[in-house]
């Protein structure tokens, strides 16, 4: 009745615990029925089946469709092994209603799927499987969640991609996601976890002492700080002793923009990131300092910015490779010199104006895993 597809059962019947085929199955019994449909999106788990000559009146309370709210691209580092990654992820979602996925290209990895999943275990759980059970060797960007974004038009659009934002001046409001987390942890380490938390715009909700050696914390979160290593950093601090849990409460405002990275003067599309206009320095800071060290040196020097719009908020340098134009002179007047070293020059600005960066996928790679 939720998706509004209809079939002619090829069979129905009970589980006892075999399978037996029947004739009639009725209302509040337990069995099976094979429906014949060849595409799984058409079937959800929680719907209800009634017949189409004779429906029901309406459908069984308490279903809803599985919403993810942690997204995370999904690439083979082989790019000939795509379709047998479409092929793992079709079967995967067969028993998986929950698991959503689309194809998404990548000037930097090649073709892939931009997945959704319940949770970040639930990433982890389905990327495991895809390596052990169908052989593949892959590569997932960093987890990122679904903003709301209201337009001034009065239009609602779902952004899960950094380059989906649209244009800051037709943007009323974004929203976020937020959780209700449950933190168990020991005693000792009570000071740690409330500076983690606070660090990560977490709100306390509540904090109770069970037992002498045991706290239960509840916070609220937003959705993006949990994704974005917070998990590692809470078994840091407890050493390992601390644990989670926790659901989605609603979506709150926040002030949010699209931070852009350049290299050598181009925009790199999948750097792009949506980062807290408070932090967005800070953010480009770290970011631009980790892509100094992969992206290989060139014959000249390279800038690295990230920008938000046309405003520049962090660069770092790349130096260029030099040659050591002296070595061949074992003497000679010192103008000599000097007007080799002028010659290097010229031809480093030349190239500077005329070059362009080849940026390996390894460095996308090491970035985006980051």
């Amino acid at each position: 009745m939720a998706t509004g597809a209809e079939s002619v059962p090829e069979s129905i019947g009970i589980f006892v615990p075999q399978r037996k085929t029947i004739d009639t199955l009725r209302t509040g019994e337990v069995g099976f029925i094979a429906t014949g449909q060849k595409d799984i999106r058409t079937v959800k788990v929680g719907d209800t089946a009634t017949l189409a000559e004779d429906p029901a009146t309406e459908q069984l309370p308490g279903y809803k469709e599985v919403k993810p709210f942690v997204f995370v691209s999904i690439f083979p580092i082989e790019n000939d092994k795509f379709p047998q990654l479409r092929d793992a992820l079709e079967k995967l979602a067969l028993s998986d209603s929950s698991l959503s996925y689309e194809p998404e290209s990548s000037s930097a990895l090649g073709f892939g799927f931009r997945c959704g999943f319940l949770g970040l275990l639930h990433a982890d759980i389905i990327q495991e499987r895809l390596e052990r059970e169908y052989s593949l060797n892959l590569i997932s960007t960093t987890p990122t969640v679904e903003y709301r974004v209201e337009l001034t038009d009065g239009v609602t659009v779902w952004v899960k991609n950094p380059s989906d934002l649209p244009d800051p001046t037709k943007i009323r409001e974004i929203m976020e996601p937020w959780i209700i987390m449950t933190i168990v942890s020991p005693s000792d380490y009570v000071g740690g976890v409330i500076s983690l938390c606070e660090q990560r715009r977490g709100v306390m909700k509540k904090m109770e002492y069970p037992t002498e050696t045991r706290v239960i914390f509840e916070y609220e979160l937003p959705l993006a700080e949990l994704v974005y290593n917070f998990f590692d950093d809470l078994k840091t601090i407890s050493s390992g002793f601390a644990s989670l849990d926790y659901e989605f409460a609603d979506y709150r405002s926040v002030k949010a923009v699209k931070m852009d990275i350049l290299v050598h003067g181009e925009v790199i599309p999948p750097l792009s990131h949506i980062v807290l206009k408070d932090k967005a320095v800070e953010s480009g800071k770290e970011l631009l300092v980790k892509l100094k060290e992969v992206i290989p040196r060139q014959q000249f020097r390279v800038a690295l910015q990230a920008a938000i719009g046309g405003k520049v908020l962090a660069r770092e340098d790349i130096p260029a490779l030099r040659k050591d134009v002296l070595a061949k002179m074992s003497g000679g007047h010192r103008e000599r010199k000097d007007k080799l070293l002028d010659i290097q020059k010229k031809g480093k600005q030349r190239m500077k104006r005329l070059g362009k960066v080849d940026i390996p996928q390894e460095a996308f790679r090491q970035v985006l895993r980051a």
